[in-house]
């Protein structure tokens, strides 16, 4: 067994096909928790697409866990706590632990919202990683 996995989740267009949640009840169109689907101990992550006017429907915080939103297609609102902020393609948002979020994609919108969740927790990153060792002798793999 390797220490590593390969998933295909599909096309940015194919996400909306998905269906998935953490429990039965919170399952819904548009949502894969990849997470689930591979050995990850420390980092996790959904797949996410909402057709335009579609909301989460829900708010809710974490006590532990941050969460980084990367969005990728389509336009959209997240709500935090007190605010609404837009998101589009190239919006990346990080909400720590505590903070209420929700979101929905534009209503009249030609695009369903699509976005990435990956959520850690534990112990903080350091500013500059320090277990990285790099190896300029071993020769690239796609080099003849």
């Amino acid at each position: 067994m390797t220490a590593y996995e390969v998933l295909e989740i599909g096309a940015l267009d194919e996400w909306r096909d998905h269906h998935g949640g953490f429990r039965p009840d919170s399952a819904r169109d548009g949502r894969r928790v990849v997470d689930h689907e591979l050995e990850s101990q420390y980092i996790g992550l959904t797949a996410n697409a909402l057709e335009p006017g579609e909301e989460a429907g829900y708010w809710h915080t974490h006590a532990r866990i941050e969460e980084l939103y990367v969005f990728l297609g389509g336009r959209g609102q997240m709500g935090l706590d007190d605010e609404v902020v837009e998101v589009g393609p190239g919006t990346v948002v990080r909400v720590g632990p505590g903070v209420a979020r929700t979101w929905r994609a534009a209503p009249g919108g030609s695009e369903q919202l699509r976005w990435l969740c990956i959520r850690a927790g534990g112990t903080e990153l350091p500013q500059f990683p320090d277990d990285s060792e790099r190896h300029p002798e071993r020769p690239m793999p796609w080099t003849a």
